[in-house]
């Protein structure tokens, strides 16, 4: 659309970074919907108080990652690289034990 219309994305800082991330979101979802439809999930416990699936434990693991993001820029200078590091260390551990 254009800015004729009244819809603009201007507000939005779409950078190198940003974009990445939203592509890794997308991508994320597109493979565990494919892998949902090739090899259905089934409830399982891990050291989660609550039964859970992958999509569940996917969904824990993106909410936690922001939650570490979020708090890497209340309470350090260093580099987000290091947030994001440990996010992906998360999400591995809660998509195979959580």
């Amino acid at each position: 659309m254009s800015e004729e219309s009244g819809f603009s994305l201007a507000w939005m800082a779409w950078t190198q970074p940003v974009a990445i991330f939203f592509i890794a979101i997308a991508l994320m979802l597109v493979v565990f919907g494919v892998l949902q439809f090739v090899m259905p999930t089934y409830e399982r416990r891990g050291f989660l108080p609550v039964p859970t699936t992958r999509g569940d434990r996917l969904f824990m693991s993106l909410l936690g990652s922001a939650f570490i993001h979020l708090i890497w820029l209340a309470f350090s200078d260093a580099s987000l690289l290091f947030a994001s590091g440990i996010s992906v260390v998360y999400a591995a551990v809660m998509l195979r034990w959580g």
